[in-house]
């Protein structure tokens, strides 16, 4: 069964988001950021309501179980830069059922912008990020989480996708860096 965010944290995040100042351009971009299974996805839904904010989602820019790094850089590149820019972001997203990139999407300009998925306030990406939350659960929590939302298709990967993101996250210190750390366990 499904919990849904904490009410506080939503609360939290939301306040925090509409006082932020911009620093992709003209834009407020809230990066959720956080391993496998924290609830980054389920938060990010519910503050993007709240500010009547799409939604840009990390799996959408990984070129699949390998590819978490090139998913930052592609954030950042094809989404965040445009953004900054004043453009409307356009990129092609990952399809995970046929292993190749989908038809190309684009994203209008927007004043502001959610961005959920694990690596979405690394560097480059997380100095365009006006706010930056992290989450996350004990592992095996988020393991089960993860397992009973995408189904046992996501088994067998799940050590090769921890091990690229505690690369990541060491690396980038994405946890330190965070303005806000939410703890869902």
């Amino acid at each position: 069964m499904s919990v849904g965010p904490d009410p506080d944290d939503v609360e939290s995040v939301t306040r925090r988001a509409v006082c932020a100042q911009p620093r992709c351009g003209r834009a407020v971009v809230v990066a959720i950021d956080g391993p496998s299974g924290a609830g980054k996805t389920s938060l990010a839904a519910a503050v993007a309501a709240r500010l009547s904010a799409p939604i840009v989602h990390m799996d959408s820019l990984y070129p699949g179980w390998d590819g978490l790094a090139e998913g930052v850089h592609r954030l950042t590149a094809l989404v965040l830069e445009p953004l900054a820019r004043g453009e409307a972001p356009r990129w092609r997203p990952w399809d995970w059922h046929g292993d190749r990139w989908g038809d190309p999407v684009e994203l209008g300009w927007t004043s502001r912008l959610v961005v959920e998925g694990c690596g979405s306030s690394a560097s480059p990406a997380g100095e365009l990020a006006a706010l930056r939350v992290w989450m996350d659960a004990p592992t095996r929590l988020r393991r089960r989480r993860g397992i009973d939302r995408d189904g046992q298709t996501y088994s067998p990967h799940w050590e090769r996708w921890a091990a690229q993101e505690q690369t990541l996250f060491d690396r980038d210190r994405t946890r330190d860096r965070a303005h806000l750390v939410l703890d869902t366990g």
